[in-house]
């Protein structure tokens, strides 16, 4: 499709537009910043590129998280939403409802996902962190993404759930899936779906049973269950369906955020040697603002998530017409250069930083406290233990998952001398 600067677009959704997206993204910024585009998937959609119009839209309540908004062609049945997820009890989580049912449902998980809990999950995240560097420093390579990026975060979540460490290889499995085929079949990913959402359901049930006001129970579920605001609890089907998307939406974004994350130090050793000085030297400033620029820089997730128009709106300039989607390219808009200096240049002690990787309005992430907390962990562990980390192998070969929504590397190959305990 052509631009309306009647130049035509380049390609988009390719596997050398996946491998780096961000030339592209300038161009539509510049000429066509509202792009109407045809997904992989067959669906029509807005892409959203400038960082005002993305903020914009991402608090626009006439763009709906609802997809009985989107009236569906035949051919685009089921692909505006997670596989499997199209069943009612499914669907009643935080990325898919509108106000006023999202204002019940985020004040009640609120009530349960709170930082002092994040918080004293700290501890936990650096042993298991420390765990997994155990099982590869002592060989001197491995690949970080399948040996320490993901398990961490879906280690991590289960914990904080309450499943079981029993069944929590389970999940490995069945996020595993998600991960490797999220961009492709979506048959493997919906049985996983089915197989996650299940197991939920039933752990929920049966901690339902058992949770009297005398349990010790501090897990994330067991708040769950418990939280109420004016009398009011999540039902069973609520209480699953939020556990799901914590752990949906919690793993694949962290692992991304780990992966991208560390090859974009490895990709800028200046940057990454000051952040090893200022560990080394005791301090935390320039970590917790490094990791909001490697949000802004390369981020965990590419195009924030499905909306619709529950009426015909303006955005940057274009009509949108009722029913259409909207799909806000966050990897474009935070390299805007309206509104970031040097937005291509990664900047570790960057101050003015509100990016919008973590969305914007009142689907801002959840689950943000958590994320950081992880890969602040990750990182500047990896940086401590692994001081001479470096990649193994040409940049070039590294693929790159062609997931819609998600950015991340399939594979991170490094290599390393004798750790530091």
């Amino acid at each position: 499709m052509r631009a309306t600067s009647g130049q035509p677009t380049p390609p988009l959704f390719t596997w050398e537009f996946a491998t780096d997206p961000y030339p592209t993204y300038a161009w539509l910024r510049t000429h066509s910043p509202v792009h109407r585009t045809t997904l992989p998937s067959g669906v029509e959609a807005w892409l959203v590129t400038r960082y005002a119009d993305a903020r914009q839209a991402l608090a626009d309540p006439r763009l709906s998280k609802n997809p009985a908004h989107h009236d569906e062609p035949a051919h685009a049945k089921g692909k505006t939403g997670i596989p499997g997820e199209r069943k009612a009890e499914l669907m009643t989580h935080l990325l898919n409802i509108d106000p006023p049912d999202h204002t019940r449902l985020r004040r009640l998980v609120s009530k349960a996902f709170t930082p002092r809990r994040v918080a004293a999950f700290a501890p936990r995240v650096q042993e298991l962190t420390d765990r997994l560097i155990d099982g590869f420093a002592d060989r001197g390579s491995a690949d970080l993404i399948h040996e320490f990026a993901f398990p961490l975060p879906i280690y991590a979540i289960c914990d904080l759930l309450g499943v079981p460490a029993e069944d929590q290889d389970d999940f490995r499995d069945w996020a595993g899936m998600m991960i490797r085929h999220g961009g492709g079949p979506r048959g493997g990913v919906a049985r996983s779906v089915k197989k996650m959402r299940g197991y939920l359901a039933e752990l929920i049930h049966r901690k339902r049973e058992t949770l009297g006001p005398e349990s010790a129970d501090d897990d994330l579920i067991s708040g769950l269950i418990r939280a109420s605001d004016h009398g009011e609890h999540l039902t069973e089907n609520e209480a699953a369906a939020m556990a799901f998307i914590l752990l949906f939406a919690g793993f694949e974004t962290t692992v991304n955020l780990i992966g991208n994350g560390t090859y974009s130090l490895l990709r800028n050793p200046e940057q990454r040697a000051l952040l090893q000085e200022s560990l080394a030297a005791g301090r935390t400033d320039l970590l917790e603002t490094g990791v909001e620029e490697l949000l802004r820089y390369d981020g965990p997730v590419e195009l924030a998530t499905w909306r619709f128009a529950t009426e015909a709106v303006t955005i940057g300039g274009q009509e949108v017409a009722e029913g259409d989607p909207v799909l806000v390219v966050l990897a474009a808009a935070d390299r805007d250069p309206d509104r970031f200096d040097g937005p291509d240049v990664l900047d570790l002690s960057r101050r003015d930083n509100q990016h919008l990787g973590y969305g914007h309005g009142i689907h801002y992430c959840l689950g943000a406290p958590l994320a950081r907390i992880e890969a602040q962990t990750a990182l500047a562990t990896l940086l401590r233990r692994l001081p001479d980390l470096q990649l193994a192998g040409d940049p070039s070969d590294l693929r790159w998952r062609g997931g819609l929504i998600m950015r991340g590397l399939r594979t991170l190959p490094v290599e390393f001398g004798r750790p530091t305990n």
